[in-house]
Parts: structure tokens; C-alpha cells; sequence
């Protein structure tokens, strides 16, 4: 049986830089969706949280707009986040232990930005993630997470290795360029990742570099958590079968 750690910011907003709090927390779709895609291929899933707060869906994530204005689509999305019984009582994941678990994976929104993004104990948890040789995997904002990942000589983890993340051009795009403190490609960049995005905003965009998966936007989010489950199926026993209906379950 795979085993899944879905690690989610705690927090319920992001800090901007006029010191100003945004509220926001983890964005519902890039949950929502890869949770479903786990749970139908038959992966045991885990929800940690920093300390084991209790995370907060970003509310703009409920918006009809970034569900292609379909208000049925993102109360959906809503109904489905509220189903979910480890969201309310998530385990801490500063006790997780990395032998429990085949693969990791960080949804986005801006709460990560704040928490995951600078926490040393995450970033030993990925290192020992990645040492084992399982998959680190996170999507949009969730690649901030991966920056407090070091090695013995305090070089990021995951120094030239080919990633992506939301794009500083879709940070424009939705008005927190501006505002922010730093954006993800930059700090990806800065850190020595190779980072690469789709041509243009919004597409679907997957980078799988060795055992590090990460995707740009919300709409990568089905693809990355299918490609999860077909590489993680080749080196564990997977009781069903991830079908192409999957993806449009939401």
C-alpha cells in the first residue's frame, strides 16, 4: 500500500511587504484535487500540519472565477475539502517520520510562502525524504517549501535540479507582484534551481527532475498527482488503478 504525506501550511495568511497580513492559508484546488487522485488510486494519505494546527483554505480559492466561473465547480471543490476528516485534525509534522511514507507533497496558495518556506525542521524532513529516495513533490506556491532543504555543506538540496513553481509573470498577473516580500521563481532561481514555466500564464506545466516533481499553477495540480501515482505504482503495490476520468472529477 502507498503511503502519501500531504504537508499544508498552518497558517492563515501571508505576510506582504508593507508588513500587512493577506489572509490565505493553502489553496483549496491544489488540495483538493491531488487528494482525490490519491485516495482513487488506493494511497493511505496523512495530513500534517506545523504543530498540527488545523489549516485554513485560502477563501479566494472559492472564488467562481478560478473555476472557470462555474460556482458549481467550486463549491464542489469546497464540499469535497469539508469530506475530509484528517483536515480537521491533521497530524503534527514536526513528529512525522519519513519511514511511514513513499512519497511528500505541498499543495500551494501564499500560506506556505510564510511558514514552510522558512522552517528548518521541514527542510530536514525533505533532506531525509530525498536521501531515501522518495519523491518531494509540490505545486504553484508549495515549491517555496523546498528552500529550507539543505545539505552537509549548507548548499540548497536541490541546487541545480530543473523545477518550476508559480511564475512571477502569473504573480503579476493577479496583482501580488507589487506587494510581495520576494515571489517563488526568484527565490528558485536565487537558490540555483533550474527553473522553467509553460509559454504562457495558466497552462498545465509538470518538471520531474529524478525524485523532485513540481508543478506551476493550480491547472498543473491533476497532472502532477497523476504522475505521482503512475511512478510511485512502478516501486509499490497499488490496489486500483488510476483511470483518464480522474482529472475531471472536480
Amino acid at each position: 500500500m502507498t503511503r502519501a504525506l500531504i504537508a499544508v501550511t498552518g497558517v492563515d495568511y501571508w505576510t506582504l511587504a508593507d508588513r500587512s497580513r493577506h489572509p490565505s492559508g493553502y489553496w483549496p484546488e491544489e488540495l483538493s484535487t491531488p487528494h482525490q487522485i490519491f485516495a482513487d488510486a488506493g494511497i493511505t494519505i496523512t495530513v500534517a500540519t506545523p504543530g498540527g494546527a488545523v489549516p485554513t483554505a485560502d477563501p479566494a480559492g472559492f472564488n467562481p472565477e478560478y473555476h472557470g466561473g462555474r460556482p458549481e465547480q467550486a463549491q464542489r471543490v469546497k464540499d469535497h475539502l469539508a469530506s475530509i476528516a484528517e483536515l480537521r485534525s491533521p497530524e503534527i509534522l514536526e513528529d512525522v517520520d519519513v519511514a511511514d511514507f513513499d512519497f511528500v507533497f505541498v499543495p500551494g496558495g501564499w500560506g506556505p510562502m510564510e511558514d514552510l518556506a522558512v522552517s528548518d525542521s521541514f527542510g530536514s524532513l525533505l533532506r531525509q525524504f530525498a536521501d531515501a529516495d522518495k519523491p518531494v513533490a509540490a505545486v504553484c506556491h508549495g515549491p517555496a517549501a523546498l528552500l529550507p532543504a539543505h545539505d552537509d555543506e549548507g548548499e540548497w538540496l536541490f541546487k541545480g535540479r530543473r523545477v518550476t513553481g508559480f511564475s512571477n509573470a502569473e504573480e503579476y498577473a493577479v496583482g501580488f507582484a507589487p506587494k510581495a516580500r520576494w515571489l517563488v521563481e526568484d527565490r528558485l532561481r536565487a537558490a540555483g534551481g533550474l527553473y522553467s514555466s509553460a509559454p504562457g500564464e495558466w497552462a498545465e506545466f509538470v518538471v520531474v527532475d529524478g525524485n523532485l516533481y513540481t508543478g506551476q499553477n493550480p491547472a498543473s495540480a491533476a497532472a502532477l498527482a497523476e504522475r505521482l501515482v503512475r511512478d510511485t505504482a512502478q516501486n509499490t503495490s497499488i490496489v486500483r488503478t488510476l483511470t483518464p476520468s480522474t482529472a475531471s472529477r472536480f
